[in-house]
């Protein structure tokens, strides 16, 4: 495995995925806390000059942490940076972060300068890029970047169509980084068949929405417990770009999740404006396929010890099948 040295200890080879509005201080804390890595989009801090203050806090309660109990697994923390045009806080959300030495940078939709990426690893950090194909992969890994997260069938949020099985297997002929793996990773045995596919990490989600912990609506959480696969569309109409998303909160809005329209990709808008249809994130709400191995909200505490079991009984389970 390709796994950098910050990576090698973690508690369950599982990475938070940064969810938009959804992930603050809190999660993060309590992911890394709790022996995973968190994450969380830089522009979830509005205004720009509020990303510097949750840094500094997530800095300092998990240094106080690491004291207090140092026989405990403290995972390092990611900010997932949108690269785009309409980004008009990119520059200054970068400088932030090299300016925090943010361990791990996830980047989205494109990749970043070389140069950046060169700045990145200056002080030690780690540049990771979402893709949903191999010529996205192939470019990102042209920038330099350490890492590729293949985002693939069954992710929530904007996701790919590629099959894990697929994606995994052409992107490590060529690629010597570090794989994480995205789509319907929700228990202890998928993060297994994650590792089983040849990816270093789980990539997971949604399974975080329902925790106590995620700045999420009630409503939001109950539905992912009410719901199930059957209950995801994938649509492009939201955002512009193709996402997978519970089709009661579509209901819900007044929309019909079987005739929805195309969405324009040219309408996606980020940075300190936010998304150009901001009630998208709000009303209408994200999820992967992975929804249905999520039966309560609890903290993320109790979710990464379940976790944890299911991955050990998914171990057991295997090595059982082939001694016998």
């Amino acid at each position: 495995m390709a796994l950098p040295d910050i990576l090698k200890t973690l508690r369950l080879p599982v990475v938070g995925s940064p969810l938009f509005i959804v992930s603050g201080p809190e999660m993060v804390i309590a992911q890394c806390q709790a022996g995973i890595v968190g994450s969380f989009p830089s522009l979830n801090a509005r205004p720009q000059a509020l990303l510097g203050e949750w840094l500094t806090r997530i800095n300092r309660e998990l240094d106080e942490y690491r004291t207090e109990h140092p026989a405990e697994v403290v995972a390092p923390y990611a900010v997932n940076l949108i690269v785009h045009h309409s980004n008009d806080r990119i520059e200054q959300d970068i400088d932030t972060c090299i300016e925090f030495k943010v361990p791990i940078i996830i980047t989205s939709l494109r990749a970043l300068d070389p140069k950046v990426v060169e700045r990145i690893h200056a002080y030690g950090g780690l540049v990771f890029h979402d893709v949903i194909n191999v010529r996205h992969a192939k470019k990102a890994a042209e920038a330099g970047v350490d890492g590729l997260i293949l985002v693939c069938s069954g992710a929530g949020g904007h996701a790919g169509t590629l099959s894990p099985f697929a994606l995994t297997s052409e992107i490590k002929q060529w690629f010597k980084g570090t794989i994480l793996l995205s789509g319907a990773i929700a228990n202890g045995h998928s993060i297994l068949s994650a590792q089983a596919l040849g990816a270093d990490l789980a990539y997971m989600g949604t399974r975080f929405i329902a925790s106590q912990e995620a700045n999420a609506e009630a409503d939001y959480k109950e539905m992912l417990v009410e719901n199930n696969a059957v209950d995801i569309i994938y649509s492009s109409l939201f955002t512009g770009v193709h996402g997978n998303y519970l089709k009661p909160s579509i209901s819900k809005a007044g929309l019909d999740p079987d005739d929805l329209p195309d969405g324009d990709k040219s309408t996606m808008k980020f940075g300190s404006e936010g998304g150009s249809k901001s009630k998208a994130w709000r009303d209408i709400w994200g999820a992967g396929q992975g929804l249905g191995s999520i039966e309560a909200v609890t903290s993320i505490a109790d979710i990464v010890n379940q976790l944890e079991r299911e991955y050990r009984q998914a171990n057991e389970e295997l090595r059982s099948k082939f001694s016998g």
